[in-house]
């Protein structure tokens, strides 16, 4: 009987990629917020709702779902009334919502100079 051995390269670059989802996941809208949040700790639902300004309820959601089942952020359901909900990030979220809070801290420190591109962008659009 042979052993199948499990290819362990993944190329996100790749369409078929299992990790391309995962990466969606992550850099979708909402899902780098989420990530970004739950870097200063464990939290609710409506702790994150707010936090995460613009999100509606059912996307946070399904955010939250997602991640949840990336092996990204924990939920845990503690048993008492009424119920309540705490949200952290797995030992396999913490790395990656670092790397989320250095992409969106450089765009932080970037957006001076991104809205003058956008602004130069424009003006050189109408002029045509």
């Amino acid at each position: 009987m042979s052993e199948m051995v499990q290819d362990t390269s993944f190329d996100v670059f790749d369409r078929n990629c299992p990790g391309r989802a995962v990466m969606e996941h992550i850099a979708s809208r909402w899902g780098v917020l989420v990530l970004g949040v739950l870097l200063s700790g464990t939290h609710r639902f409506s702790e994150l709702r707010r936090a995460v300004g613009g999100v509606s309820e059912k996307m946070l959601a399904q955010t939250l779902q997602a991640l949840e089942r990336d092996g990204l952020i924990h939920r845990e359901v503690h048993p008492v009334i009424p119920p309540r909900v705490d949200y952290s990030l797995t030992d396999l979220g913490l790395p990656m919502a670092e790397q989320v809070r250095g992409l969106y801290r450089l765009i932080e420190s970037s957006t001076e100079g991104i809205l003058s591109a956008q602004a130069a962008y424009d003006e050189r659009k109408i002029a045509r």
